[in-house]
């Protein structure tokens, strides 16, 4: 009787993997890496090639950043409006609005359950 789990030699199987000790099967080579890496030697913190040193103008550059972004959010269509107005209320008008469209939707299902009376 032999192993119930074992597998006899004549199964195409048994030949797959590698013994123990041999090479690895050759992969595909890695590309090689560059001897020298593109444009001239620059010291450590000189800038580069247009931004100048003058903190001046870096603020002034940051500055002109800061008013398109503005300019860029301020733009928007009917749900920005909104959003705009809604963040204009302040805490009291913006529960006074919403008691008052509670008590219109109330009145909205009186009248309605006063119509389907039966």
């Amino acid at each position: 009787m032999g192993n119930i789990c074992g597998k006899t030699e004549s199964e195409p199987d048994a030949r797959a993997g590698r013994p123990l000790g041999s090479a690895p099967p050759s992969g595909p080579k890695t590309a090689p890496v560059p001897k020298k890496v593109g444009g001239p030697p620059r010291t450590l913190g000189s800038g580069g090639g247009d931004s100048s040193s003058d903190p001046g103008d870096a603020r002034r550059k940051a500055a002109e950043a800061a008013e398109a972004r503005a300019k860029a959010s301020s733009k928007g269509g009917k749900l920005q409006s909104q959003l705009n107005a809604q963040k204009k209320q302040n805490r009291s008008s913006a529960l006074a609005e919403a008691s008052n469209q509670e008590l219109l939707a109330r009145e909205a299902d009186a009248a309605a359950q006063a119509r389907n009376w039966e």
